[in-house]
């Protein structure tokens, strides 16, 4: 693409804003004050490479805020491979709140101690598996301008463990409580201040139900052998109240591998939520509600970008739905099964959702599809008709793709800044990175696509990951100065305990730690402006 046409896409220029100044993107409000910063330096991005470090770009650095097993509480300890972040300040403050932060998976070698996944389990290690996933509530602070974890017994751990209950009037699988959250890759934050966590490859845990069967397929942690806990319990969107530690499950967003839940919040008080299915050649779907503030009375569309229509996958009005399914519930659970009959687009495994607080466009990670040969993912740009978020009819178009011309491959988490600049995370598998044909891009990384200035519509590398890792969760600070960060995974592909291929972030012989760290300095303030 060439970079007049991405500036174009970026809406660089434009003085008049189709979408209305002041909108709550969840995170931060943006208004007619960033059309008029323009960045006048160069940023000097990192190289990638295939260190096990974590290297920032000049004019940034960083501080490890919490890691896996770090005590938060009498009771908890933080849990694994941290994921999604979402910072909640306390009334009045913008230097104290809550940090949620998403636990997506385990490695047994690390988590129990199981050499491999043949290695018999006890029920105990199972337990301390499901434990350290789910999230971790955190209270953190700024203290003489570093974020501090504050250790006391207002942090909660939402596990696997939890009980949790659906927000649905008809039981699944015969009970309306589940058992615990798992699979948590990104998420969501509420206008009325909750967390939306989502439950992603929930099978690797208990497995997936052959259709229309008492049959399941065996999950690769084999949970479902110490807890019966059915399959449809899981691929939920989840709300959790970070004050409480209360949450719940959402049936009416559809159960399938979710990566995020992306709100906008209507004039009327009514929510739009975006939601994507990350696997090969699955959807896009949008959640439209039928009264303000809910999750629940509303209804769920599917993308088809052939048509650029947004399909209702309403049971009662959908006689195609009507001749396969018993019911809504019936539909939701099946979710997958149910956007194919009604004409769903399958999608190169869409990931994070972000909406642009500039123009209201709807930016959707496609990170690959390796079976149609496309390695190196793009992101798509969906333009709501007269850009209001419950339109059922929209334009779309490819906003950046990923490859050498580029810089960058497998677009990830992305998040918006005060000035509306672009950050993007990468998700190269570990079993291909810094091989063919992702040698150029190095270890996984963290971009900035510069809205104004010399750079902009480029994509910069200002951050490379330890071996193995990959940075997730993306989140700004109330000011600005401080971008929270997920390091997930380091040394994931170690051979044992004794063949570790990373050490970060303790260096010398120490085990790899999935950990948080607080970004900050004045390359992060100058492209902002602040």
């Amino acid at each position: 693409m060439q970079r007049r046409t991405f500036l174009e896409f970026l809406g660089i220029g434009s003085v008049t804003l189709a979408f209305p100044l002041g909108y709550i993107s969840c995170n931060r409000k943006i208004g007619e004050s960033a059309l008029k910063k323009t960045i006048d330096f160069h940023v000097k991005g990192v190289t990638p490479n295939p260190n096990d470090t974590l290297d920032l770009a000049e004019g940034l650095q960083f501080e490890t805020l919490i890691k896996w097993g770090d005590s938060i509480s009498s009771e908890d300890y933080f849990g694994f491979n941290n994921d999604y972040l979402a910072f909640m300040p306390f009334d009045g403050k913008t230097d104290e709140g809550y940090l949620w932060v998403n636990h997506e998976y385990i490695n047994p070698r690390f988590v129990s101690g199981i050499k491999s996944k043949t290695d018999p389990r006890t029920k105990l290690q199972v337990e301390q598996e499901m434990y350290n996933v789910g999230g971790s509530i955190l209270h953190i602070k700024q203290e003489n301008g570093q974020w501090k974890h504050i250790r006391s017994d207002k942090n909660r751990r939402v596990s696997g463990l939890t009980p949790i209950p659906i927000n649905w009037d008809e039981p699944i699988r015969g009970t309306k409580t589940f058992q615990g959250t798992l699979g948590n890759c990104s998420g969501g934050v509420t206008p009325w201040g909750t967390i939306l966590t989502c439950e992603e490859n929930y099978d690797s845990c208990y497995g997936e139900r052959i259709y229309r069967s008492e049959v399941c397929e065996p999950s690769s942690l084999g949970w479902e052998n110490f807890y019966e806990n059915p399959p449809e319990h899981y691929g939920w969107v989840v709300e959790v109240n970070p004050k409480t530690g209360e949450a719940q499950k959402h049936i009416a967003l559809g159960r399938c591998a979710h990566e995020c839940a992306t709100v906008v919040e209507l004039a009327d008080g009514r929510v739009v939520v975006y939601t994507g299915d990350d696997a090969v050649d699955e959807c896009l779907y949008k959640f439209v509600s039928s009264k303000p503030k809910s999750l629940k009375e509303g209804t769920l569309y599917v993308a088809n970008l052939a048509k650029g229509e947004w399909v209702s996958l309403d049971y009662n009005s959908q006689p195609a739905l009507q001749a396969e399914f018993e019911n809504q519930t019936d539909v939701l659970v099946h979710l997958r099964r149910a956007a194919k009959i009604v004409g769903g687009t399958p999608l190169d495994r869409p990931e994070d959702i972000e909406v642009d607080p500039i123009n209201g466009n709807v930016l959707v990670s496609l990170t690959n599809n390796f079976p149609k040969e496309n390695y190196f993912g793009s992101i798509l740009k969906i333009e709501e008709k007269d850009a209001a978020h419950e339109s059922l009819s929209f334009k779309h178009d490819t906003y950046l793709a990923g490859g050498e011309e580029t810089g960058f491959a497998c677009p990830d988490n992305m998040a918006f800044d005060h000035a509306g600049n672009l950050w993007i995370t990468s998700d190269i598998s570990g079993s291909v990175a810094n091989k063919p044909p992702f040698e150029s891009f190095g270890n996984n990384g963290l971009y900035l696509v510069p809205r104004s200035g010399p750079q902009a519509g480029q994509v910069i590398p200002v951050a490379s990951a330890p071996i193995d890792a990959e940075l997730t969760g993306p989140y700004f600070s109330p000011d600005g100065k401080t971008l929270f960060l997920s390091v997930q995974h380091p040394g994931e592909k170690s051979k044992s305990l004794d063949e570790l291929s990373s050490n970060w972030p303790e260096g010398g012989n120490n085990i790899p730690k999935p950990s948080v760290v607080c970004i900050s300095g004045l390359l992060l303030e100058k492209v902002q402006m602040l």
